[in-house]
This record gives structure tokens, sequence and C-alpha cells, in this order.
């Protein structure tokens, strides 16, 4: 419903409901119809407040007729999980789970409590919970401590385990290796094909080992002088700040290891820096101390 003001009454405008239309005639008897404007005109110097209050009103009934809705449809087809605890409000709690957070935030209504330490979703929002509930509880059975140690270790030792550690401690050296001749920028961002768009600060000037160069960065070429630079992440203001290259990246573009980010390079990265910058957040939610 929208309202707009006039030195002695104000307009309300909102989708034509029977019962809706019998309780605002009811507040307010001297309101009359306005065919030209197809709205409703309420007289007087304090009418868009009173509007506001009845618009407030009917909101908070349509809230209640919603959880009640939703009450209704528990009891009928009932969600039982150790996960969800059922009171005057559904409350879901889990491992922390990436998985568990995106699908709760699909959920309308759905809010993290921190005092709580869990997600809590007003009946009003039941339908939709019930629909992603397979993907929630499968989610954070797979992140059970016990369950995540076991995959842990039967992982341990196979060869996707050990080609996988490698290129993890490969990543925490934030290098990378580029003809000594044709280095990127300094200071903006590139894009790369192991770690995707990156902004390098600096070289140490150290010569890259032709072996690690080609166990983790095949598509550079080593026929000439090859230096390690130094890179940090993107920030998503600097992903925002950045303009596409026009065309694909060549094919000397990409042996030297670096080129400008194309349209799709940048979509990508910003999407994986907005949604980094949201984990980050439920992060410091989850793992900070409750208050006393």
């Amino acid at each position: 419903m929208e309202t707009e003001s006039k030195d002695t009454g104000a307009r309300a405008e909102f989708e034509y409901d029977r019962i809706s239309v019998e309780r605002f005639r009811e507040t307010f008897p001297r309101a009359r119809w306005d065919e030209d404007r197809k709205a409703w005109w309420v007289p007087g110097k304090t009418a868009e407040h009173r509007i506001a209050r009845w618009r407030a009103l009917e909101q908070s009934r349509a809230d209640v007729h919603a959880d009640a809705k939703g009450r209704d449809a528990y009891l009928f087809d009932p969600i039982s999980s150790k996960y969800l605890e059922v009171g005057p409000e559904l409350v879901v709690r889990t491992p922390y789970s990436r998985t568990v957070v995106a699908e709760l935030r699909q959920v309308p209504f759905a809010r993290w409590d921190d005092v709580r330490r869990a997600w809590v979703v007003p009946f009003r929002g039941y339908d939709e919970l019930a629909k992603r509930w397979p993907d929630i509880e499968a989610a954070a059975g797979r992140n059970e401590p016990d369950v995540k140690k076991r995959r842990a270790e039967e992982a341990r030792g196979t060869p996707e385990f050990e080609a996988s550690r490698r290129r993890a401690t490969e990543r925490r050296k934030f290098r990378l290796p580029v003809p000594v001749n044709d280095p990127p920028p300094i200071g903006r961002p590139i894009s790369t094909t192991p770690w995707g768009i990156i902004v390098v600060t600096g070289s140490t000037g150290e010569i890259a080992e032709a072996e690690a160069v080609r166990s983790f960065y095949p598509d550079v070429d080593v026929s000439g002088d090859v230096i390690w630079v130094i890179w940090r992440a993107a920030t998503l203001y600097e992903l925002v700040d950045t303009w596409p290259a026009k065309a694909s990246p060549t094919a000397k573009e990409l042996s030297r290891g670096w080129w400008q980010p194309t349209k799709a390079d940048l979509v990508e990265a910003r999407k994986a820096a907005r949604s980094r910058n949201r984990r980050k957040v439920d992060d410091e939610l989850q793992n900070s101390p409750a208050d006393p």
C-alpha cells in the first residue's frame, strides 16, 4: 500500500480484498473512493499517520495468518530431524556448513539468532524450509565432526589427497611465475589460470624453478627467464572498479601466465567475492562468543 500526503488528508492504495476493504472502512468511516485515481481518500491532518498504523496492523494480521498456515502445514507433514527444534518458531541448529547457510538464506523470514546460536524460521517460512530441508540435513550430516574426521582419514594417502595437499601448499606461497621481460602491472587485478583474478603486489626477483612451474603452472612458457611475483586476492571494490578486456586472452597472453580480466572473469570473481564477504560475516556471527 502507498500513501500520498496532502494538507488535509492522505491517499491510500492497496490491493483489493473484500475483508481488507471492510476493515479499512470501519477504521476510516469518512474515507471516500476516488474513481479517477483508483484510491481511497482519507481526510484529516493526521490521515497519513493513521493509515500507516492501519497498514502495520494489517501486516501483523497477515503474518499471524501466514504463521497459522505454516503451522498447519507442519502438522500435516512435519519435518522430523535432530537439527530442527519446534516451538513458537522453528529453530535450526546444525554444525557449521556453507551449504546450510546458503540454503537458509533462501528461506523467507529466516534469521540468525546470535544468542541462541541458531537459525530461526517463523512458521510462515515453513513451506520453503521443507523444500530445502533435504539439502540442509544432508549438508549438516556431512559436517558432523566425526564424519569429517572419518572422511579425512579415508582420503589421506590417496594420489588425489597428495595432489590436493601439494597444490594447497603452493597456493599458500602466494606466488606466480611470469616472464622477466613481460611482468604484470602492480596493484591492478589480472587474470590467471590457477588462481583466478589476483593482484600482484611485487616481486622478489627470484628465478622460478622450471620443475615447480611445470607442476603447478603448465600453461606458462619456461623457454625464457621466469621470475616469481607475489600476489594477494582482489577485493570486491577492486573487481567492481576494473574494466574488462575487449577480447578473450590470446595464446601469447595465456603462455605468459596472466592477462587483463574478461567480462566473464569479472562476473564470476565478483560473485565469489560477494560470497566470501557474506561467509566472513556468517563465520563471525557463528564463531563469536555469545553474550553472557
